[in-house]
């Protein structure tokens, strides 16, 4: 087993001036608080920087790697100390679940994604190992949500960043500590910045049946004439949607249910591949996460590309996904967990993605 130094955080070590916190070879944590009140860790390597939120839903607000901004545009440039999901809004990473993900719909009682993209985390720490490459920073947090009568788990997120790499790998686990089985959902909302002029590069069928765009809209949107054939000319020929045109707005959304491929490995991929051959990429266990979502929107104030949302369900709310099948059942003291890699490639590591995810579609 490689060594390790755990250090707990505690709110009090999150002032407004940012402080040195710790560091490992290429790897330096410092903290702070914006003026909004959140507490955060900006975590800077060899090769970027990771802005993440270890109280507040274990978010990654932000995310900056090769000296491009892989994070999508929106109009909060600081985080907000809001439950609400739309008042805290433009995270790199967000956590939705656990006992509901979605959009609600007017026979559901849940929250949009669920209770934990903006709860409160009552512990976190960091954890610094040896790796094979050089040292590796693992931030891990922990949250006990219990409701008398309905909910009594564990939600234990945690990102892994070593020093010379661009890659994130994030492990989520939630533990049942009831007695009783509970409902599980999950997504993990992983929003970057698409780029005009690039192409999303992944394993799924082009053709309806692989690739199903929502045409419900939620209540909290609307939408155009223009708007809805856009949708159509998606829903007629999925592989339309792979190009980020210049210019070509997406407003509201684009939300679609995914059927994704698992290599040989067991990983499934996806590339948003820019002009210079670059990529940003995210990749998950289909046997973890049977579902996925792709979303993206571009409508002159939010600016981004969900080039895959893992999950266990799609985004119709949880009456809807009951009906598909695709709620979980988590049995009493069992615990279930999943894996995501995602974050950003330099041209030859895109091309070799690019090759692995051709022999999956093939």
């Amino acid at each position: 087993m490689a060594a390790q130094v755990q250090i707990e955080l505690i709110e009090e070590q999150f002032g407004p001036v940012e402080r040195p916190l710790a560091s490992s070879g290429g790897i330096r944590v410092t903290a702070f608080r914006y003026a909004t009140g959140v507490a955060a860790l900006r975590v800077t390597n060899l090769v970027g920087e990771i802005v993440v939120l270890p109280f507040h839903g274990q978010q990654i607000w932000d995310a900056t790697f090769h000296g491009r901004r892989l994070t999508m545009g929106s109009v909060f440039d600081a985080p907000e100390a809001s439950e609400v999901y739309t008042r805290n809004y433009g995270a790199f990473l967000v956590h939705c679940g656990v006992m509901a993900i979605g959009n609600p719909a007017p026979e559901d009682a849940h929250p949009l994604h669920g209770e934990v993209p903006n709860a409160r985390l009552q512990q976190a720490r960091l954890v610094f190992e040896d790796g094979p490459a050089g040292p590796v920073l693992r931030i891990r947090g922990e949250r006990r949500e219990r409701v008398a009568f309905s909910a009594n788990y564990r939600f234990s997120p945690e990102i892994a960043l070593g020093e010379a790499s661009s890659r994130l790998e994030v492990t989520v686990s939630v533990h049942n500590q009831r007695a009783t089985p509970m409902d599980l959902m999950y997504l993990g909302h992983v929003n970057f910045r698409p780029i005009d002029g690039a192409r999303i590069v992944d394993a799924v069928a082009d053709s309806p049946a692989h690739f199903r765009v929502r045409r419900h809209l939620p209540s909290y949107v609307g939408g155009s004439a223009e708007y809805r054939a856009l949708l159509d000319g998606f829903a007629a020929d999925p592989a339309s949607h792979r190009y980020v045109v210049p210019g070509r707005p997406v407003a509201p959304e684009l939300v679609a249910g995914l059927d994704c491929v698992a290599g040989a490995d067991g990983w499934s991929h996806a590339l948003q591949v820019l002009p210079d051959g670059s990529a940003d990429f995210i990749s998950h266990r289909p046997e973890q996460l049977p579902r996925a979502v792709r979303w993206m929107t571009r409508n002159g104030d939010e600016d981004a590309l969900g080039l895959v949302l893992p999950a266990t369900a799609e985004a119709d709310g949880k009456a809807a996904e009951r009906r598909k099948g695709n709620v979980m059942s988590l049995a009493g003291g069992a615990e279930w967990r999943c894996q995501m890699r995602f974050g950003a490639l330099l041209p030859s590591e895109a091309a070799a993605m690019a090759e692995a995810i051709a022999s999956a579609r093939s």
